[in-house]
């Protein structure tokens, strides 16, 4: 297949770009083709992303949480949309980079499909378990004293320019995890030989728990505080085949055919909550990011391109314990 912007089956739904400020613009691409969505998506910020990246290292950060569970992970048509993208503006220094959370990144790679990618458009693939590591610090809810975590450098590495290319989910902690999430939770290493729950090396540790800080407000504060440091430059969140339920790896599917791109990763979350028919107000760590700036959070000041949102709404079903999650919006006992 030949992609283009102008091929006919390509954002047909999607309007062209007027003026106003980047940060505040978000793409909504609709339709039966989940690459196109993602490629059409992309090509509305063809010349600010091209910008922006300049001579970075290009870092595409799908979501593996499961390396063996399709419908959790970011599917490869998605990041095939991303990739030829890419190779239309130019940019071929790309790295594929994940640290899967239940098992061997590189078994994920494959199980999904990306193996098969990396080969067709040069890109590398990379285990960020793998990966140097600079130390940051999250609280804990038991005695709220810091915990230091193993962070892969690449994510933090002022000359990558890092994608979060991830699906629309509904949450068992934090509502929903859209592009923040991704990042914020992929970036902790875990020790080779560690797999949950079965055949674990003795003594492998994953650092990855440690962001969640045992509770439903230290995760969302953590996700918050540690957003300051690691966060995408660019999202893509691919609503094609979205999760709702008792999410992130045990939900259903929903047919929603949907995609949203912004280089303002918190405005492509706002988004997309609004998108999944969820109250963006039972999200803590996306409101804390909009309280401090990080981001627009406000829809009257984020120019949708594409169709209205109200006609691309759906209900996805919130997870099952969604009333113990929102306890971060009452007061502390003493």
């Amino acid at each position: 297949m030949t992609w283009s912007p102008l091929t006919s089956g390509f954002g047909a739904s999607a309007a062209a770009p007027s003026p106003g400020l980047v940060g505040s613009r978000v793409a909504l691409t609709t339709g039966d083709d989940r690459a196109g969505n993602v490629f059409q998506g992309l090509e509305r910020f063809r010349k600010e992303i091209a910008s922006a990246i300049g001579h970075k290292r290009v870092v595409i950060k799908p979501n593996n949480v499961a390396i063996d569970r399709p419908l959790c992970a970011t599917d490869s048509a998605c990041i095939e949309g991303i990739l030829e993208f890419l190779k239309s503006i130019g940019k071929n220094n790309v790295v594929i980079a994940e640290s899967a959370a239940s098992g061997p990144t590189l078994e994920g790679f494959s199980n999904y499909g990306y193996t098969a990618l990396a080969g067709k458009y040069g890109a590398q693939l990379l285990d960020l378990d793998t990966d140097q590591v600079e130390m940051l610090y999250a609280c804990d809810e038991t005695d709220f004293r810091p915990r230091g975590i193993r962070m892969a450098r690449t994510l933090l590495d002022k000359d990558s320019f890092v994608i979060s290319a991830t699906r629309f989910k509904t949450h068992d902690r934090v509502v929903a995890t859209l592009s923040l999430k991704n990042i914020v939770v992929g970036a902790p290493v875990k020790d080779p030989g560690f797999r949950w729950g079965r055949d674990n090396r003795p003594g492998a540790r994953n650092d990855k728990p440690l962001t969640h800080g045992s509770g439903f407000r230290a995760i969302n504060y953590n996700l918050f505080s540690l957003a300051f440091r690691l966060h995408p430059h660019l999202a893509v969140l691919d609503g094609y085949e979205g999760m709702e339920g008792n999410g992130p790896v045990g939900g259903t599917p929903v047919n929603h055919r949907v995609a949203v791109v912004s280089l303002d990763w918190l405005a492509a979350d706002r988004v997309a909550t609004e998108l999944m028919g969820i109250d963006f107000a039972t999200i803590g760590y996306l409101n804390f990011c909009g309280q401090a700036g990080l981001g627009e959070t406000d829809l009257t000041k984020i120019e949708i391109l594409g169709p209205p949102l109200t006609d691309h709404k759906r209900a996805y079903k919130l997870s099952d314990n969604i009333d113990k999650q929102l306890i971060w919006l009452k007061p502390m006992k003493a």
